[in-house]
Protein backbone atom coordinates (compact mmCIF):
# COMPACT_ATOMS: atom_id res chain seq x y z
CA UNK A 1 0.00 0.00 0.00
CA UNK A 2 2.06 3.39 -1.19
CA UNK A 3 0.81 6.45 0.48
CA UNK A 4 0.58 9.65 -1.05
CA UNK A 5 2.39 11.53 1.49
CA UNK A 6 5.64 12.00 2.15
CA UNK A 7 4.28 12.90 6.35
CA UNK A 8 4.22 10.28 8.17
CA UNK A 9 1.28 9.57 10.87
CA UNK A 10 1.58 8.32 13.94
CA UNK A 11 -1.83 7.35 15.56
CA UNK A 12 -2.56 5.87 19.68
CA UNK A 13 -4.69 2.82 20.48
CA UNK A 14 -6.95 3.08 23.43
CA UNK A 15 -10.11 2.24 24.05
CA UNK A 16 -11.82 3.21 20.95
CA UNK A 17 -9.33 2.14 18.94
CA UNK A 18 -7.99 -1.67 20.12
CA UNK A 19 -9.86 -4.02 17.95
CA UNK A 20 -8.20 -5.72 14.69
CA UNK A 21 -11.28 -4.02 12.60
CA UNK A 22 -10.56 -0.68 14.24
CA UNK A 23 -6.73 -0.94 13.80
CA UNK A 24 -6.90 -1.87 10.04
CA UNK A 25 -9.72 0.70 9.79
CA UNK A 26 -6.88 3.34 11.22
CA UNK A 27 -3.47 1.80 8.98
CA UNK A 28 -6.14 1.69 5.69
CA UNK A 29 -7.34 5.40 6.82
CA UNK A 30 -3.08 6.60 6.63
CA UNK A 31 -1.80 5.37 10.34
CA UNK A 32 2.00 4.72 9.50
CA UNK A 33 2.90 3.58 13.17
CA UNK A 34 1.02 2.90 16.32
CA UNK A 35 1.52 4.21 19.83
CA UNK A 36 0.77 2.29 23.13
CA UNK A 37 0.87 5.19 26.29
CA UNK A 38 1.69 2.99 29.20
CA UNK A 39 0.23 5.37 31.39
CA UNK A 40 -3.31 3.70 30.40
CA UNK A 41 -2.04 0.20 29.30
CA UNK A 42 -1.38 -2.64 31.30
CA UNK A 43 1.34 -5.36 30.32
CA UNK A 44 -1.20 -7.44 28.92
CA UNK A 45 -3.16 -5.19 26.66
CA UNK A 46 0.48 -3.97 25.46
CA UNK A 47 0.65 -7.81 24.62
CA UNK A 48 -2.65 -7.96 23.10
CA UNK A 49 -2.39 -4.87 20.82
CA UNK A 50 1.55 -5.76 19.50
CA UNK A 51 0.07 -8.56 18.06
CA UNK A 52 -2.94 -7.01 16.80
CA UNK A 53 -0.48 -4.82 14.59
CA UNK A 54 2.41 -7.75 14.15
CA UNK A 55 -0.71 -9.76 12.58
CA UNK A 56 -1.99 -6.54 10.90
CA UNK A 57 1.40 -6.26 9.12
CA UNK A 58 2.05 -9.94 8.10
CA UNK A 59 -1.46 -9.61 5.95
CA UNK A 60 -0.78 -6.28 4.35
CA UNK A 61 2.50 -6.65 3.37
CA UNK A 62 3.81 -3.35 4.45
CA UNK A 63 6.58 -2.88 7.37
CA UNK A 64 4.22 -1.09 10.42
CA UNK A 65 5.89 0.64 13.02
CA UNK A 66 5.32 0.14 16.88
CA UNK A 67 5.92 3.20 19.50
CA UNK A 68 5.48 2.40 23.14
CA UNK A 69 5.67 5.61 25.24
CA UNK A 70 6.51 5.25 29.03
CA UNK A 71 4.74 7.12 31.33
CA UNK A 72 7.72 8.98 33.29
CA UNK A 73 7.60 10.20 36.97
CA UNK A 74 4.36 11.98 37.76
CA UNK A 75 4.47 14.69 40.80
CA UNK A 76 1.28 15.10 42.00
CA UNK A 77 -0.51 16.66 45.57
CA UNK A 78 -1.11 14.86 48.41
CA UNK A 79 -4.35 14.52 49.98
CA UNK A 80 -5.92 18.27 50.98
CA UNK A 81 -7.25 18.15 54.39
CA UNK A 82 -10.84 19.06 53.99
CA UNK A 83 -11.10 18.90 50.26
CA UNK A 84 -10.83 21.24 47.26
CA UNK A 85 -9.64 24.65 48.41
CA UNK A 86 -9.73 28.13 46.87
CA UNK A 87 -6.48 30.19 46.85
CA UNK A 88 -5.94 33.56 45.60
CA UNK A 89 -3.52 35.92 44.49
CA UNK A 90 -1.12 37.18 47.49
CA UNK A 91 -1.90 34.24 49.82
CA UNK A 92 1.26 33.06 51.56
CA UNK A 93 0.61 28.55 51.30
CA UNK A 94 2.88 26.07 53.06
CA UNK A 95 3.67 22.94 51.23
CA UNK A 96 5.05 20.26 53.38
CA UNK A 97 6.41 16.82 52.17
CA UNK A 98 3.11 14.69 53.12
CA UNK A 99 0.73 12.73 51.65
CA UNK A 100 -2.09 14.23 53.50
CA UNK A 101 -1.44 17.62 55.71
CA UNK A 102 -2.54 17.74 59.28
CA UNK A 103 -3.38 21.85 59.16
CA UNK A 104 -5.83 22.86 57.14
CA UNK A 105 -3.50 25.70 55.96
CA UNK A 106 -0.99 22.86 54.62
CA UNK A 107 -0.66 21.97 51.02
CA UNK A 108 1.28 18.36 51.10
CA UNK A 109 3.29 17.25 48.15
CA UNK A 110 4.54 13.26 49.08
CA UNK A 111 7.98 14.08 46.87
CA UNK A 112 10.83 14.03 48.70
CA UNK A 113 12.85 14.99 45.34
CA UNK A 114 10.65 18.28 45.16
CA UNK A 115 11.70 19.92 48.45
CA UNK A 116 15.54 18.59 48.04
CA UNK A 117 15.31 20.98 44.73
CA UNK A 118 13.30 23.86 45.08
CA UNK A 119 15.04 27.06 45.45
CA UNK A 120 13.33 30.76 46.03
CA UNK A 121 12.36 32.15 43.39
CA UNK A 122 11.23 28.80 41.08
CA UNK A 123 7.77 28.51 40.15
CA UNK A 124 5.19 25.57 40.80
CA UNK A 125 2.16 24.85 38.13
CA UNK A 126 -0.38 22.66 39.26
CA UNK A 127 -3.50 21.47 37.71
CA UNK A 128 -1.70 21.98 34.42
CA UNK A 129 -0.71 25.60 34.97
CA UNK A 130 -4.35 26.95 36.12
CA UNK A 131 -2.90 27.46 39.53
CA UNK A 132 0.85 29.21 39.97
CA UNK A 133 2.96 29.36 43.06
CA UNK A 134 6.27 31.39 43.80
CA UNK A 135 8.88 29.91 46.08
CA UNK A 136 10.28 32.18 49.28
CA UNK A 137 11.71 29.48 51.29
CA UNK A 138 12.19 26.16 51.88
CA UNK A 139 14.20 23.01 53.29
CA UNK A 140 14.05 19.61 52.67
CA UNK A 141 10.17 19.28 54.76
CA UNK A 142 8.27 22.47 53.92
CA UNK A 143 8.67 25.44 51.46
CA UNK A 144 7.24 28.54 51.70
CA UNK A 145 4.97 30.11 48.57
CA UNK A 146 2.99 33.07 47.33
CA UNK A 147 -0.04 32.62 45.48
CA UNK A 148 0.89 34.16 41.72
CA UNK A 149 -2.29 32.67 40.02
CA UNK A 150 -5.45 31.45 42.41
CA UNK A 151 -7.90 29.17 41.40
CA UNK A 152 -8.97 26.04 43.00
CA UNK A 153 -6.61 23.11 44.46
CA UNK A 154 -8.06 19.76 44.79
CA UNK A 155 -6.17 16.07 45.35
CA UNK A 156 -3.86 14.75 43.19
CA UNK A 157 -3.98 17.40 40.86
CA UNK A 158 -0.49 17.44 38.71
CA UNK A 159 2.77 19.26 39.58
CA UNK A 160 5.02 20.85 37.27
CA UNK A 161 8.27 22.14 38.28
CA UNK A 162 9.24 24.56 35.02
CA UNK A 163 12.06 25.95 36.85
CA UNK A 164 13.76 23.23 38.64
CA UNK A 165 16.07 20.18 37.84
CA UNK A 166 14.58 17.22 40.01
CA UNK A 167 17.14 14.89 41.24
CA UNK A 168 14.96 11.61 39.82
CA UNK A 169 15.80 9.14 37.54
CA UNK A 170 14.40 9.06 34.09
CA UNK A 171 13.03 6.05 34.90
CA UNK A 172 10.77 5.06 37.43
CA UNK A 173 10.22 1.45 38.66
CA UNK A 174 7.02 1.04 36.53
CA UNK A 175 8.93 2.71 33.49
CA UNK A 176 11.42 0.05 33.89
CA UNK A 177 9.08 -2.97 33.73
CA UNK A 178 6.97 -1.96 30.82
CA UNK A 179 10.24 -1.19 28.88
CA UNK A 180 11.33 -4.15 29.60
CA UNK A 181 7.66 -6.02 28.18
CA UNK A 182 7.97 -3.62 25.59
CA UNK A 183 11.51 -4.82 24.53
CA UNK A 184 10.29 -8.28 25.09
CA UNK A 185 8.01 -8.10 22.77
CA UNK A 186 10.12 -6.13 19.93
CA UNK A 187 8.52 -3.14 19.41
CA UNK A 188 10.30 -0.14 17.38
CA UNK A 189 10.63 2.67 19.20
CA UNK A 190 10.74 3.98 23.06
CA UNK A 191 9.69 7.49 24.11
CA UNK A 192 10.97 8.78 27.14
CA UNK A 193 8.72 11.33 28.86
CA UNK A 194 9.60 14.22 31.02
CA UNK A 195 13.20 14.44 29.88
CA UNK A 196 15.62 16.86 31.56
CA UNK A 197 18.89 16.21 30.27
CA UNK A 198 21.09 13.84 28.48
CA UNK A 199 21.93 11.77 30.62
CA UNK A 200 18.37 11.05 30.85
CA UNK A 201 18.52 9.18 27.59
CA UNK A 202 21.94 7.94 27.76
CA UNK A 203 20.01 5.97 30.80
CA UNK A 204 17.03 4.71 28.38
CA UNK A 205 19.99 3.67 25.76
CA UNK A 206 21.66 2.20 28.18
CA UNK A 207 18.94 -0.57 28.99
CA UNK A 208 17.77 -0.49 25.26
CA UNK A 209 21.19 -1.79 24.31
CA UNK A 210 19.85 -1.20 20.60
CA UNK A 211 16.83 -3.35 20.53
CA UNK A 212 14.42 -0.67 19.42
CA UNK A 213 14.87 3.51 18.54
CA UNK A 214 14.86 5.84 21.67
CA UNK A 215 12.84 9.19 20.91
CA UNK A 216 13.34 12.00 23.35
CA UNK A 217 10.08 13.77 24.72
CA UNK A 218 10.46 17.52 25.04
CA UNK A 219 7.92 19.05 26.81
CA UNK A 220 10.24 20.56 29.74
CA UNK A 221 12.47 23.85 29.19
CA UNK A 222 15.40 22.03 30.65
CA UNK A 223 15.18 19.67 27.58
CA UNK A 224 15.16 22.88 25.14
CA UNK A 225 19.03 24.43 27.24
CA UNK A 226 20.14 20.54 26.70
CA UNK A 227 18.70 20.43 22.97
CA UNK A 228 21.82 19.51 21.09
CA UNK A 229 23.21 17.26 23.26
CA UNK A 230 20.19 15.23 23.92
CA UNK A 231 19.56 14.98 20.19
CA UNK A 232 23.24 13.78 20.03
CA UNK A 233 21.97 11.16 21.74
CA UNK A 234 18.95 10.48 20.84
CA UNK A 235 17.37 8.51 17.54
CA UNK A 236 14.65 10.32 17.33
CA UNK A 237 13.02 13.51 19.16
CA UNK A 238 8.89 14.97 19.86
CA UNK A 239 7.58 18.05 20.84
CA UNK A 240 5.36 17.25 23.02
CA UNK A 241 3.40 20.43 23.23
CA UNK A 242 1.27 19.52 26.22
CA UNK A 243 3.38 19.83 29.14
CA UNK A 244 5.52 21.86 27.17
CA UNK A 245 2.74 24.47 26.97
CA UNK A 246 2.12 24.18 30.70
CA UNK A 247 6.07 25.26 31.91
CA UNK A 248 6.74 27.63 28.74
CA UNK A 249 4.86 30.68 28.39
CA UNK A 250 1.86 29.10 25.78
CA UNK A 251 3.05 31.64 23.20
CA UNK A 252 6.46 30.53 23.43
CA UNK A 253 5.40 26.89 21.99
CA UNK A 254 5.16 27.94 18.45
CA UNK A 255 8.38 28.76 18.04
CA UNK A 256 10.04 26.11 20.33
CA UNK A 257 8.56 23.68 18.01
CA UNK A 258 10.20 25.49 14.94
CA UNK A 259 13.46 25.19 16.83
CA UNK A 260 12.97 21.66 17.80
CA UNK A 261 12.13 20.89 14.54
CA UNK A 262 14.42 22.32 12.49
CA UNK A 263 17.47 21.06 14.63
CA UNK A 264 15.96 17.58 14.22
CA UNK A 265 16.14 17.54 10.84
CA UNK A 266 19.88 19.06 10.42
CA UNK A 267 20.61 16.54 12.87
CA UNK A 268 18.83 14.27 10.27
CA UNK A 269 16.77 12.57 13.10
CA UNK A 270 12.81 11.96 12.92
CA UNK A 271 10.52 15.07 14.63
CA UNK A 272 7.05 14.40 16.00
CA UNK A 273 4.98 17.12 16.31
CA UNK A 274 2.19 15.58 18.64
CA UNK A 275 -0.74 16.79 21.30
CA UNK A 276 -4.42 18.71 20.46
CA UNK A 277 -3.52 18.30 16.90
CA UNK A 278 -7.37 17.82 16.28
CA UNK A 279 -8.34 17.65 19.72
CA UNK A 280 -11.89 18.93 18.69
CA UNK A 281 -12.49 15.67 16.56
CA UNK A 282 -12.50 13.63 20.19
CA UNK A 283 -16.27 14.47 20.00
CA UNK A 284 -16.62 16.32 16.75
CA UNK A 285 -16.44 14.56 12.88
CA UNK A 286 -14.93 17.38 11.10
CA UNK A 287 -11.96 19.60 12.93
CA UNK A 288 -11.25 23.35 13.70
CA UNK A 289 -10.01 25.68 10.96
CA UNK A 290 -7.12 26.69 13.60
CA UNK A 291 -6.54 22.84 14.10
CA UNK A 292 -6.36 22.35 10.32
CA UNK A 293 -3.82 24.31 9.78
CA UNK A 294 -1.73 23.71 13.03
CA UNK A 295 -1.58 20.17 11.18
CA UNK A 296 -0.98 21.94 7.94
CA UNK A 297 2.31 24.05 9.78
CA UNK A 298 3.84 20.85 10.98
CA UNK A 299 4.19 19.57 7.67
CA UNK A 300 5.23 22.89 5.74
CA UNK A 301 7.93 22.76 8.47
CA UNK A 302 8.80 19.46 7.56
CA UNK A 303 7.95 17.42 10.71
CA UNK A 304 8.50 14.12 9.97
CA UNK A 305 5.07 12.46 11.57
CA UNK A 306 2.14 14.32 13.30
CA UNK A 307 0.32 12.67 16.33
CA UNK A 308 -2.69 12.09 17.51
CA UNK A 309 -3.19 11.20 21.02
CA UNK A 310 -6.76 11.56 22.73
CA UNK A 311 -8.49 11.76 19.19
CA UNK A 312 -7.82 8.13 17.94
CA UNK A 313 -7.12 6.37 21.27
CA UNK A 314 -10.65 7.28 22.86
CA UNK A 315 -12.48 9.65 20.71
CA UNK A 316 -15.88 9.08 18.80
CA UNK A 317 -14.75 9.65 15.71
CA UNK A 318 -10.50 7.63 15.27
CA UNK A 319 -10.94 6.86 11.66
CA UNK A 320 -12.19 10.48 10.51
CA UNK A 321 -9.18 11.81 12.75
CA UNK A 322 -6.79 9.70 10.27
CA UNK A 323 -8.16 10.32 7.08
CA UNK A 324 -8.19 14.38 8.00
CA UNK A 325 -4.73 14.48 9.15
CA UNK A 326 -3.79 12.35 5.90
CA UNK A 327 -5.49 14.79 3.66
CA UNK A 328 -4.11 17.61 5.09
CA UNK A 329 -0.68 16.66 4.63
CA UNK A 330 -1.64 15.42 0.93
CA UNK A 331 -3.05 18.88 0.37
CA UNK A 332 0.12 20.93 1.85
CA UNK A 333 2.49 18.65 0.34
CA UNK A 334 0.92 19.35 -3.38
CA UNK A 335 0.51 23.21 -2.73
CA UNK A 336 2.95 25.35 -4.66
CA UNK A 337 4.91 26.98 -2.15
CA UNK A 338 5.61 23.44 0.32
CA UNK A 339 8.58 22.75 -1.92
CA UNK A 340 10.04 26.43 -1.80
CA UNK A 341 9.28 26.23 1.87
CA UNK A 342 11.02 22.75 2.16
CA UNK A 343 13.69 23.65 0.12
CA UNK A 344 14.79 27.02 1.94
CA UNK A 345 15.27 25.04 5.13
CA UNK A 346 17.84 22.69 3.50
CA UNK A 347 21.12 22.75 5.06
CA UNK A 348 25.01 22.53 3.70
CA UNK A 349 26.39 19.03 3.32
CA UNK A 350 28.90 17.78 6.13
CA UNK A 351 32.29 17.48 5.20
CA UNK A 352 32.05 13.61 4.69
CA UNK A 353 31.48 11.29 2.06
CA UNK A 354 28.18 10.26 3.01
CA UNK A 355 26.51 14.18 3.14
CA UNK A 356 28.10 14.64 0.11
CA UNK A 357 26.47 11.83 -1.89
CA UNK A 358 23.00 12.65 -0.35
CA UNK A 359 23.33 15.86 -1.32
CA UNK A 360 24.79 15.09 -4.99
CA UNK A 361 21.74 12.40 -5.13
CA UNK A 362 19.46 14.93 -4.22
CA UNK A 363 20.42 17.52 -7.03
CA UNK A 364 20.94 14.28 -9.68
CA UNK A 365 17.32 13.33 -9.33
CA UNK A 366 15.56 16.97 -9.46
CA UNK A 367 18.22 17.80 -13.00
CA UNK A 368 17.20 14.41 -14.47
CA UNK A 369 13.40 14.60 -13.11
CA UNK A 370 14.18 11.02 -11.72
CA UNK A 371 10.86 8.90 -10.58
CA UNK A 372 12.00 7.86 -7.34
CA UNK A 373 15.20 7.89 -4.85
CA UNK A 374 15.83 4.25 -4.37
CA UNK A 375 18.34 3.53 -0.70
CA UNK A 376 19.75 0.31 0.09
CA UNK A 377 20.48 0.62 3.56
CA UNK A 378 21.05 -2.16 6.94
CA UNK A 379 21.58 0.11 9.50
CA UNK A 380 18.96 2.64 8.54
CA UNK A 381 21.62 5.16 8.23
CA UNK A 382 21.67 5.21 4.61
CA UNK A 383 17.84 6.11 4.40
CA UNK A 384 17.68 8.44 7.01
CA UNK A 385 20.63 11.04 5.20
CA UNK A 386 18.34 10.79 2.26
CA UNK A 387 15.29 11.76 3.99
CA UNK A 388 17.22 14.72 5.67
CA UNK A 389 17.47 15.91 2.02
CA UNK A 390 13.46 15.98 1.64
CA UNK A 391 13.73 15.32 -2.12
CA UNK A 392 10.81 16.00 -4.18
CA UNK A 393 11.05 12.31 -5.55
CA UNK A 394 9.65 9.32 -3.06
CA UNK A 395 12.59 7.11 -1.30
CA UNK A 396 12.32 3.92 -1.47
CA UNK A 397 14.55 2.18 1.43
CA UNK A 398 14.94 -1.65 0.97
CA UNK A 399 16.51 -2.96 4.01
CA UNK A 400 17.33 -6.76 5.20
CA UNK A 401 16.50 -6.27 8.44
CA UNK A 402 12.70 -6.25 9.66
CA UNK A 403 13.65 -4.29 12.76
CA UNK A 404 15.11 -1.29 10.59
CA UNK A 405 12.26 -1.22 7.86
CA UNK A 406 9.78 -1.05 11.32
CA UNK A 407 11.95 1.70 12.63
CA UNK A 408 11.92 3.82 9.19
CA UNK A 409 8.45 3.67 9.01
CA UNK A 410 8.33 7.24 11.35
CA UNK A 411 10.59 8.86 8.71
CA UNK A 412 9.63 11.51 6.42
CA UNK A 413 9.22 10.25 2.74
CA UNK A 414 10.45 6.48 3.56
CA UNK A 415 8.39 3.93 1.51
CA UNK A 416 9.70 1.38 3.34
CA UNK A 417 10.14 -2.72 1.81
CA UNK A 418 11.92 -5.48 3.33
CA UNK A 419 14.03 -7.50 1.58
CA UNK A 420 16.66 -9.93 0.98
CA UNK A 421 20.28 -8.42 0.64
CA UNK A 422 21.76 -7.67 -2.96
CA UNK A 423 24.06 -10.24 -3.46
CA UNK A 424 26.87 -7.78 -6.06
CA UNK A 425 25.99 -4.34 -7.26
CA UNK A 426 24.56 -5.40 -10.47
CA UNK A 427 22.08 -7.19 -8.66
CA UNK A 428 21.34 -4.13 -6.23
CA UNK A 429 20.72 -1.82 -9.27
CA UNK A 430 18.89 -4.32 -11.07
CA UNK A 431 16.24 -5.12 -7.86
CA UNK A 432 16.02 -1.39 -7.42
CA UNK A 433 14.49 -0.24 -10.45
CA UNK A 434 12.61 -3.82 -10.37
CA UNK A 435 11.25 -2.94 -6.67
CA UNK A 436 10.45 1.29 -8.21
CA UNK A 437 8.13 -0.21 -10.89
CA UNK A 438 6.36 -3.23 -8.87
CA UNK A 439 5.51 -0.54 -5.89
CA UNK A 440 4.22 2.38 -8.37
CA UNK A 441 7.05 4.66 -8.29
CA UNK A 442 8.30 4.33 -11.74
CA UNK A 443 7.71 2.77 -15.14
CA UNK A 444 9.66 1.46 -17.99
CA UNK A 445 12.08 3.77 -19.78
CA UNK A 446 12.01 6.08 -16.46
CA UNK A 447 15.08 6.94 -14.23
CA UNK A 448 15.48 6.62 -10.68
CA UNK A 449 18.81 7.56 -8.45
CA UNK A 450 20.18 4.25 -6.33
CA UNK A 451 22.34 5.18 -3.25
CA UNK A 452 24.05 2.36 -0.94
CA UNK A 453 27.17 2.04 0.92
CA UNK A 454 29.88 -0.32 -0.82
CA UNK A 455 31.21 -2.83 -0.17
CA UNK A 456 28.16 -4.13 0.62
CA UNK A 457 26.78 -4.94 4.38
CA UNK A 458 28.97 -1.91 5.75
CA UNK A 459 26.46 -0.02 7.95
CA UNK A 460 27.16 3.52 7.54
CA UNK A 461 29.62 3.65 4.36
CA UNK A 462 26.88 5.47 2.44
CA UNK A 463 29.45 5.97 -0.78
CA UNK A 464 27.90 5.34 -3.89
CA UNK A 465 24.81 7.12 -6.21
CA UNK A 466 24.33 5.42 -9.43
CA UNK A 467 21.52 5.85 -12.09
CA UNK A 468 19.30 3.53 -13.54
CA UNK A 469 16.56 2.99 -16.17
CA UNK A 470 13.95 1.20 -15.29
CA UNK A 471 13.69 -1.47 -17.79
CA UNK A 472 10.87 -3.88 -19.45
CA UNK A 473 9.00 -6.20 -16.58
CA UNK A 474 7.74 -9.53 -17.64
CA UNK A 475 4.44 -9.35 -18.97
CA UNK A 476 4.64 -5.95 -20.11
Amino acid sequence: MRRRRKTKILATLGPASSTPQMIRALFEAGADVFRINMSHSSHAVLGELHHTVRSLEETVGRPIGILVDLQGPKIRLGTLPGGAREVRNGDRLKLVRKVSADDPADIPIPHAEVFAALQPGECILVDDGKIRFRIESSTREWAEAVVEAGGTLKDKKGVNLPDTILPIPAMTPKDRSDLEAALHLGVDWIALSFVQRPDDVAELKKVVGGRAGCLAKIEKPKAIEWLPDILDISDALMVARGDLGVELPIQDVPGKQKYITRAARKAGKPVVVATQMLESMITAPVPTRAEVTDVANAVFEGADAVMLSAESAAGQYPVEAVSMMDKIAMTVEGDPLYVSIIDAQRNEPEATTADAIMAAVHEVTKTIHARAIVSWTKSGSTALRAARERSDAPIIALTPTLEVSRRLSLVWGLHCVYTEDAQDLDDMVDRAARFAFQEGFAKPGERIVVTAGVPLRTPGATNMLRVAFVGPQKGE
